[in-house]
């Protein structure tokens, strides 16, 4: 497995979650990586991508609310959510760009 995404589960709307992916050493470096959600019905799409260089990229919906890291001593991207919606509700998967590979996916719930 070259992608392995953790840290989603049940949240009320307000709270905060944190997403963790650890990479491979290889595609961490290389990679611009990033995190998609997929909700019910709705296709995948972007929700924060950060370079190697870290710059970073934000869906319009979670500016100001999520903020994506990446730590290079753990090979780990973050997605830290803060004043989590419901309409943040989908399956979390961590992606690396260049090497078009996908993790497994972590589901995130918010709901009061």
């Amino acid at each position: 497995v070259q992608l392995q995404a953790s840290g989603g589960g049940l949240a009320q709307p307000g709270d905060s979650l944190r997403l963790s992916c650890a990479a491979s050493s290889t595609i961490f470096s290389f990679n611009d990586m990033g995190w998609y959600r997929q909700a019910p019905g709705i296709q995948r799409h972007m929700v924060a991508v950060i370079s190697p260089s870290n710059r970073t990229t934000y869906a319009d919906s979670v500016k100001g609310r999520f903020t994506i890291s990446r730590e290079s001593a753990k090979s780990t991207v973050f997605l830290q959510m803060n004043s989590l919606k419901p309409e943040d509700t989908g399956v979390y998967y961590c992606y690396a760009l260049h090497s078009r590979a996908w993790g497994q996916g972590t589901l995130v719930t918010v709901s009061s």
